[in-house]
């Protein structure tokens, strides 16, 4: 019986020979070469292009949609993949955060940029998110470029794209404004760049990442690149066509130095002492075609996405914020904006196309916020809206100190819609943290335009999965984020009366385009709700690297092919 027991064995071991086995799985892939990529757990682009377009609403997309041409918007949408259900899941929602949250995968809870500028407790002073004193500007002899991005706490995609080829990717980051670039570019970017207006109007950077600027920026910087958009700004099609947008003429745009009223054409040649020079060009679509040229421009003189090591190409679109907190998110100035801006990305697109190869690179686009219609139009049209006085406000909360605790040095600092408290006074004067925080929310919710009120103590000690509380708790540090958050009413903002703002946790300015297109890219859309953090991990899943290693976000799956 054993005999013939090692009889059959030995047959099935001739039938199915562990050799032949591998030989015949090996002809097979040679046959089928793309089954055996299909195995392969990452694509390769030659480059990844990451365009964030400051303050861009995601009906902006859709409101202006029958205006743009079939290469920019249109093409990223119909080619590749759209969520039309993508938020930002923390506030305050303004520049500096959405940068780092859409680089880092996480939010200011854990990344630590919780605003623009903040109170910083440890200094006792207010901070800017990418400001560094022991830095030099490269390129000018003001102090526009002494930046670095060492107050963000974790990585960034590029970050991990650079440590996974061993330093061999290459990170170039470009953007009008300087958090706009360093923060993207992450803590080992080549380079980062900004702009730099006043009589020059050059691109700069910061000792962090050079000793001087290369050549082909001087170069740039030397020619007329910059000097052709000093020229009238005149819409892009007739005045006539811009019906997805208000009045050319309106009580809710701001005036530019030397204008008497907000209407086309602008002259910005009369314009241009007045108004900064070279930084006038900022709040015109003519930022956004500079921050192009500048970009190709590094595109070739860097040698982006030449080698099968796969590079990043950062840019921000800067004058698209300029633009709407000037004239407003309904202003005809903002849909000459984007008209032009997807003229921009077609011409963007097309150069890839040229020198990096069609199918061979991958672009996300998103925003860093949104922003709300001017609130004195929507007070107009009979819809709930308003403006929250700052200084009556800090007149009553400090007289209110002064009532019930007998001082108003409690108080340190309030920014960012967060109050920040003196520990030591309250301590010197033995009076609870918690207690006092809760007097001062309660107080807080009589006043006018203030919808609702959390303590920090609330921040840290609960855990929010929903609602307004939730955003707030994603944009709360604990060693950086103040003792009191207050919410304002719905379209109630602390601002001018004229041109569109955002920083809140509600939802107009919370929701944002989010696009992927191109290698590796799954054509599609969704309405499943998916948040900013999210791209990170995406882009990472796409390209087989680790997360950015503060990440809280995940991938989404229906994206990746």
């Amino acid at each position: 019986m054993k005999c013939f027991k090692l009889l059959v064995l030995w047959g099935l071991l001739a039938a199915f020979p562990l050799g032949n086995e591998i030989h015949a799985q090996k002809n097979i892939n040679e046959q089928n070469p793309q089954d055996s990529e299909l195995t392969i757990p990452f694509t390769r682009p030659k480059l990844v292009v990451g365009i964030v377009v400051d303050q861009m609403r995601y009906d902006y997309l859709t409101r202006f949609w029958d205006h743009y041409g079939d290469g920019g918007f249109k093409r990223m949408v119909i080619e590749g993949f759209n969520c039309r259900n993508n938020h930002f899941n923390y506030a305050p929602t303004s520049t500096g955060p959405g940068h780092a949250s859409v680089y880092t995968g996480t939010t200011p809870a854990t990344h630590g940029i919780i605003g623009n500028e903040w109170y910083d407790k440890v200094s006792d002073a207010a901070v800017y998110c990418a400001s560094d004193t022991t830095m030099t500007s490269v390129g000018t002899a003001s102090d526009a470029g002494r930046m670095s991005p060492h107050r963000m706490n974790v990585t960034t995609l590029t970050d991990q794209l650079r440590l996974h080829t061993q330093m061999q990717s290459k990170v170039i980051a470009v953007a009008l404004k300087d958090r706009g670039a360093v923060l993207p570019g992450g803590h080992t970017a080549n380079a980062a760049y900004w702009f730099e207006g006043g009589s020059e109007g050059n691109w700069i950077s910061s000792s962090f990442y050079m000793e001087e600027l290369p050549r082909w920026v001087n170069r740039f910087n030397s020619s007329d690149a910059v000097a052709q958009y000093k020229k009238p700004w005149s819409t892009l099609k007739p005045l006539s066509t811009y019906t997805q947008s208000g009045p050319d003429n309106t009580p809710y745009e701001a005036l530019i130095d030397g204008e008497s009223a907000p209407v086309f054409p602008h002259d910005l040649e009369s314009l241009w002492e007045a108004n900064g020079q070279y930084g006038l060009l900022r709040i015109t679509p003519f930022g956004n075609s500079i921050t192009t040229d500048f970009a190709l421009a590094a595109l070739k003189g860097e040698d982006l996405g030449q080698d099968e090591i796969t590079d990043f190409l950062a840019v921000s679109y800067s004058s698209t914020d300029y633009v709407g907190h000037f004239f407003g998110v309904n202003s005809k100035e903002i849909q000459d904006t984007y008209l032009r801006l997807d003229q921009d990305l077609e011409r963007l697109f097309k150069a890839l196309d040229k020198e990096v190869g069609e199918g061979q690179y991958t672009v996300f686009l998103t925003s860093d916020h949104a922003a709300v219609n001017v609130p004195a139009y929507l007070s107009d049209m009979k819809i709930p809206a308003g403006y929250f006085s700052l200084s009556l406000f800090r007149d009553r909360i400090m007289e209110f100190m002064k009532n019930r605790f007998g001082t108003t040095n409690l108080i340190k600092n309030y920014s960012n819609a967060q109050i920040f408290l003196d520990h030591e006074v309250m301590q010197k004067l033995d009076l609870s943290i918690i207690q006092v925080q809760e007097e001062m929310s309660e107080e807080l919710l009589k006043y006018e335009g203030i919808d609702r009120v959390y303590t920090g103590y609330q921040m840290q000690h609960n855990e929010y999965s929903a609602g307004i509380p939730y955003i707030l708790q994603k944009g709360y540090n604990q060693k950086r984020s103040g003792d009191i958050l207050m919410v304002l009413e719905p379209a109630t903002v602390s601002y001018s009366r004229t041109g569109s703002t955002h920083g809140s946790p509600q939802i107009y300015d919370t929701h944002a385009p989010l696009l992927f297109f191109g290698k590796g890219i799954n054509p599609g859309s969704t309405t499943r709700r998916t948040e900013i953090p999210d791209i990170a991990p995406t882009i990472s899943a796409l390209l087989g690297i680790a997360f950015p290693n503060g990440t809280t976000g995940s991938p989404i799956s229906e994206v990746l092919e």
